[in-house]
């Protein structure tokens, strides 16, 4: 404004000191050329500014007079809040990338309980799809009359465990509503599925572990109550010997079991370790011989070792694997059958150690479960002959810490057939190499 001032009594001067000298005409036009120069000039000006609002991102154009003062700041402040807004921009991109990297399930739901936004962890809980669901009602995605339950209440300070079924697949989740901003509300998914799976196993193994204890117990309590309460003489040194040998058949089935509770927890608990080269023929035939003698002549024993194939491993861990499922064979194949062994290289550079029996056999249906703790396809005949249900899932154990895979294949009738094959990694290269050189 200064600036025009200054320009108005600049022509003024000018005229009127050219019309003292020229007259008074003269110094009139003088100053009215000036002022219309000056409107030209602004106009020009005016129309260089109109260019830049069209592009208000660009510096404001230069030497356009009185106008620098005004635009400058503007511009600066133009230029600072696009600053800022970039900034924010980049620091809600981080927000949704970090939202989208959460192990749990985010939404936000408007005050109506419509999706406004869900990271892919959410969406694959609940099996949303987030462009087509945004904007439903969470009620018409989640349609459980649980949730729906939930959801409706003033102040949410349980979460809510739901089990779904999506695909057939079915999860369980623990969802957690809480109020936040203004009428909107933050629900974070948690798939605890394998949690509650460890739970009830967990569950599950307590109660087996206390049935098998609970029989070895009562019957040792028992005989134990009665030479206790009974005068000597009302049982003969027979009966006496015989309730004796009963109570120390418990006495070590017993021990057998928390022996083999404690090898399940080394297995579970100690790292894993590469190990040494492991003579397993030496292994196996000393497992034949206990084997042996758990049969008492009463099978035939087919044996096909070779001598020179040893893995890396653990010594200990495999000799109970291979001790297992020959005296899962033993048990389970009647008198006069036949146990066929095996430790052979494989054509894939890996080794197969196998038992074949000609037993009583394996359904189907119980094949997958064979390995679960305490699991048995026939439990009369497996405590009578001593058996804790620990044996697979001991051997299980032992092939994945071995990167190995337990295979079998069982028909009622056929007998069994339990392998376990070693990858190419695990055999010893001076195994390798002298088998080469033969």
């Amino acid at each position: 404004m200064t600036k025009t001032l200054v320009s108005i009594a600049l022509w003024a001067l000018s005229g009127w000191l050219l019309g003292a000298w020229l007259g008074a005409a003269t110094g009139w036009a003088v100053f009215a050329l000036g002022l219309l120069i000056m409107i030209l000039v602004s106009g020009l000006q005016l129309s260089r500014i109109a260019r830049w609002v069209r592009n208000i991102d660009d510096p404001p154009p230069p030497s356009i007079g009185p106008w620098d003062e005004i635009l400058a700041p503007i511009y600066r402040k133009l230029k600072q809040n696009r600053l800022d807004l970039q900034e924010r921009s980049r620091n809600f991109q981080r927000a949704l990338l970090a939202a989208e990297a959460l192990p749990d399930g985010a939404l936000t739901l408007a005050p109506d309980k419509s999706l406004l936004w869900c990271n892919q962890t959410a969406a694959e809980h609940l099996g949303l799809n987030p462009h087509q669901d945004r904007g439903h009602s969470i009620l018409n995605i989640i349609r459980s009359p649980e949730f729906a339950r939930y959801s409706r209440q003033d102040s949410w300070d349980k979460p809510l465990i739901l089990h779904l079924n999506h695909g057939g697949q079915a999860r369980t989740l623990m969802l957690h509503l809480a109020p936040y901003g203004v009428g909107q509300f933050l629900m974070v998914t948690r798939d605890i599925t394998q949690i509650e799976r460890l739970e009830n196993t967990r569950t599950d193994f307590v109660a087996n572990v206390s049935h098998e204890m609970r029989t070895p117990l009562t019957v040792l309590s028992g005989f134990v109550e009665t030479l206790l309460d009974l005068p000597e003489e009302a049982i003969s040194t027979a009966q006496r010997k015989h309730y004796l040998e009963l109570m120390a058949q418990q006495a070590h089935h017993m021990q057998a079991l928390v022996a083999d509770l404690l090898t399940l927890s080394s297995l579970e608990t100690t790292p894993n370790t590469a190990g040494d080269p492991v003579p397993v023929s030496a292994l196996i035939r000393t497992a034949l011989t206990q084997c042996q003698a758990l049969s008492k002549g009463q099978h035939q024993f087919d044996v096909h070792l070779d001598d020179t194939l040893q893995i890396i491993g653990q010594s200990k861990e495999l000799s109970s694997a291979f001790g297992n499922l020959l005296t899962n064979a033993v048990r389970y194949t009647p008198a006069g059958g036949t146990i066929t062994v095996t430790w052979a290289r494989l054509p894939d550079g890996g080794a197969c150690y196998q038992v074949h029996d000609t037993g009583i056999g394996i359904s189907t249906e119980d094949i997958p479960r064979l390995t679960e703790r305490f699991f048995r396809v026939d439990r009369g005949r497996s405590r009578a002959t001593g058996g804790t249900g620990l044996g697979l899932a001991i051997t299980k154990h032992v092939a994945l810490r071995h990167q190995a895979a337990l295979d079998i294949d069982s028909a009622p009738g056929a007998g069994s057939t339990f392998s376990i094959h070693f990858p190419g990694a695990r055999v010893s290269r001076q195994a390798a190499a002298a088998d080469h050189a033969a």
